[in-house]
């Protein structure tokens, strides 16, 4: 049988990488869409060691022609596209009155038209065979913006209500190609190196910082399944229960916590925006998955699996509890 395809957007560093790789560990065959060919290079390397069959696109996900051409390729070359991941992003940091309006502009096009875009290339080839999936990765800020990013939460909010527009006409025309969304939290990827940053330190992800691979895996998870939407890690799920049942509380914890939580050090005002950064063209180097913040990923990684030992742990005791009393009861019915 032949291997199902999946088309990955931004899928040559970060969380896009760990996805792609992630489909090509089980067997997929994978198409890599991103604009740096050096990065769009060593990943498909990176999959096809894994065994798996890579193809190279190399496009800007603003410009929708060039996403329509990049689906058209992979279907003459390979076939049917299963699944397409929506994952390609910028991001500009800082408050909004020292961020440029082509800057926001920039950013907006890349991560909310750019899934647009993706997701009108990937329909035109699943609807008519009435087949396919097509996965928004998306984000808890969605549904609770916080300060310095707002040009990023207002792209992922605007996805969040074109895919819920999107679902009610696929719905409406009874079309079997599924959409489903991914919610995630704060991920250790080079976006935090390479995002234009005008604010006065370093950018660092707030709260738990999660391994790409560990969110990687609840996309493909995504892809494979029903649900039509999915909130990966204790903190996008409480971010996102906190803004439809507290709103004026978090509002005003986060007004204080996001402001110097999104910065790893802090140093002269206006200085920290001169660093290469990915906006406008490929930022320099080859980051793959990770970023900068490994031991703080791995210490999330070790809560989390604390808690599955915790859990299990929990119910191996009630599970005896549960099977010593019912051996008493039977001993004094005897």
């Amino acid at each position: 049988m032949t291997a199902p395809i999946v088309v990955v957007t931004g899928g040559s560093a970060g969380v896009g990488r760990a996805v792609a790789l992630t489909f090509a560990r089980h067997g997929w065959r994978v198409a890599v869409l991103a604009r740096g060919e050096a990065r769009l290079d060593d990943a498909c390397a990176q999959i096809r060691a894994l065994g798996a069959e890579a193809m190279k696109l190399v496009a800007d996900v603003a410009d929708p022609a060039q996403v329509e051409a990049a689906a058209d390729e992979v279907e003459r070359r390979w076939g049917p596209i299963a699944v397409w991941v929506n994952n390609a992003m910028a991001t500009v940091f800082g408050d909004l009155a020292r961020v440029p309006a082509v800057d926001f502009r920039r950013a907006t096009e890349v991560t909310y038209l750019g899934a647009v875009w993706g997701t009108q290339a990937a329909l035109r080839h699943m609807r008519p065979r009435n087949r396919g999936c097509i996965v928004q990765v998306g984000s808890a800020l969605a549904y609770r913006s916080i300060a310095l990013q707002s040009a990023y939460c207002g792209a992922k909010s605007a996805l969040r209500g074109f895919t819920d527009a999107l679902r009610l006409e696929l719905l409406h025309a009874r079309s079997a190609v599924r959409v489903t969304m991914v919610h995630l939290p704060a991920c250790n990827t080079p976006q935090f190196d390479w995002s234009r940053n005008y604010m006065d330190g370093r950018p660092r992800p707030l709260g738990w910082v999660y391994p790409p691979d560990w969110v990687a895996r609840a996309i493909y998870r995504a892809a494979a399944g029903t649900r039509r939407e999915h909130w990966v890690g204790l903190p996008a799920a409480l971010a996102i229960v906190g803004a439809r049942f507290a709103p004026g509380w978090f509002k005003h914890t986060l007004a204080e916590q996001t402001w110097h939580g999104q910065l790893e050090e802090e140093g002269e005002r206006g200085a920290a925006h001169h660093a290469p950064d990915n906006l406008f063209a490929p930022a320099p180097g080859c980051p793959r998955a990770e970023g900068r913040f490994g031991r703080a990923a791995q210490a999330t990684r070790a809560r989390l699996v604390a808690g599955r030992l915790l859990a299990l742990g929990a119910l191996l005791v009630g599970a005896s509890r549960l099977l010593a009393r019912t051996a008493r009861q039977r001993d004094g019915g005897g």
